[in-house]
């Protein structure tokens, strides 16, 4: 199947615009990801200095280009609507069809603009995007258990707990849990 046709100037809220990452983004996005390292270094994986040079920001979009390409992910750029600063991002990965018609959610919002709603604002309607215009049954998505602000955000987006996973994934180079949560469609 593939990927739905993305609207040229993204998805759009009262205080912000999702746009499709690409090449184009590598020195927003490397500007983003270096301001933010110490605040997003407890939820991600543990990252080299490598991964803070344009090469490999350049690399990582050119990756993300081929998965939206090929409709197995969706990778979007939080801005600002107004004043076009990169506040985030959120990506729709590891997208399966056949029955599951699932993937995952992450996310991020840099240190400045936490606490101000527009995470929820901007994931809102990028949720709303992905299950009319993928027509996903199911998004999933997983949060550390001391990662409170995450875990409340999910829920206010109506996201369900499904369970714990021991030592899920490998955060800032320690096997980590996780709380593993979903939302299904609800056109479904």
């Amino acid at each position: 199947m593939n990927p739905p046709d993305f609207p040229a100037d993204g998805i759009v809220t009262e205080r912000a615009r999702l746009g499709a990452a690409s090449r184009a983004d590598a020195e927003a996005l490397l500007a983003f990801q270096i301001e933010n390292r110490g605040h997003l270094q407890p939820w991600e994986p543990l990252r080299a200095d490598e991964f803070f040079t344009l090469p490999a920001a350049e690399q990582r979009l050119a990756v993300m280009e081929q998965q939206m390409a090929n409709g197995s992910a969706l990778h979007l750029l939080l801005r600002g609507r107004l004043t076009g600063a990169m506040l985030g991002e959120c990506n729709f990965t590891n997208i399966v069809r056949g029955p599951f018609q699932a993937c995952f959610l992450g996310f991020s919002i840099g240190s400045r603009y936490e606490g101000r709603g527009l995470m929820h604002e901007a994931l809102s309607a990028a949720i709303d995007h992905v299950f009319s215009q993928y027509r996903l049954h199911r998004i999933m998505a997983n949060h550390r258990p001391e990662n409170l602000r995450s875990g409340k955000l999910l829920e206010k987006l109506g996201f369900e707990r499904e369970g714990l996973a021991r030592a899920y994934l490998k955060i800032n180079g320690t096997w980590a849990d996780h709380v593993l949560t979903s939302r299904i469609n609800p056109r479904d």
